[in-house]
């Protein structure tokens, strides 16, 4: 739907005709379908867990389940009862973990610390965008990354940068600033995002000494 009426893109994808529109419907349900199937198998061998079990398949699961999480994130339909169900899942195979590293002081703040920095993805899975380019099978095209963050909305898209490096940023700042200059009939928030992410390149360049 951001490309709908939106000049950043190329005329023939501005609009959606019928057909379009049934065929994403089509692709968005069966990728729902695959997901509920992977998520009760995800479910079935949680709860299936036995005390005693191998902490590679303990990893290897909680691993299976922020993974989920991701694609949930990214899915048509509103998942908000699955995350949910996923995030407690997660924290049970947490405290799996916690078990399983004892009195081991350096391995309980590695553990720590995991948390933190999964909590600080999950609260970026909560942007739709941030959750589609996370995506392996991505719906936005390279292509289209810079027409895409352009259209964003501020918030959103601050949540966006941070997914990116700078060597990453400075490339998109280059193609955005190409691309609304062929494009005079960009709107005003374009170019405020453009200047958005132009602030960001260059708090993370002082940042890292320039």
């Amino acid at each position: 739907m951001r490309k709908r009426n939106n000049p950043l893109f190329p005329e023939a994808e501005r609009s959606l005709d019928a057909d379009r529109l049934l065929e994403a419907q089509r692709l968005d349900h069966e990728e729902l379908e695959a997901f509920i199937t992977g998520f009760h198998h995800l479910v079935h061998q949680a709860i299936n867990l036995k005390p005693s079990e191998e902490s590679e398949v303990i990893l290897a699961l909680k691993e299976r389940l922020d993974k989920a999480y991701e694609q949930a994130s990214g899915l048509a339909d509103e998942q908000d009862e699955t995350r949910q169900a996923l995030r407690k899942l997660i924290d049970v195979i947490m405290a799996a973990v916690r078990r399983g590293a004892g009195n081991d002081a350096v391995a309980l703040e590695e553990l720590r610390q995991e948390e933190i920095a999964r909590a600080a993805h999950f609260r970026l899975l909560e942007y739709p965008l941030v959750a589609d380019l996370l995506d392996p099978d991505s719906p936005i095209r390279p292509d289209e990354l810079a027409a895409t963050l352009l259209s964003a909305g501020e918030e959103e898209l601050e949540a966006v940068l941070g997914i990116f490096d700078r060597a990453q940023l400075a490339l998109l700042y280059e193609d955005a600033g190409r691309l609304l200059a062929r494009t005079p009939e960009a709107p005003e928030s374009a170019r405020q995002r453009l200047d958005q992410i132009h602030r960001h390149l260059e708090a993370i360049s002082a940042a890292n000494g320039g």
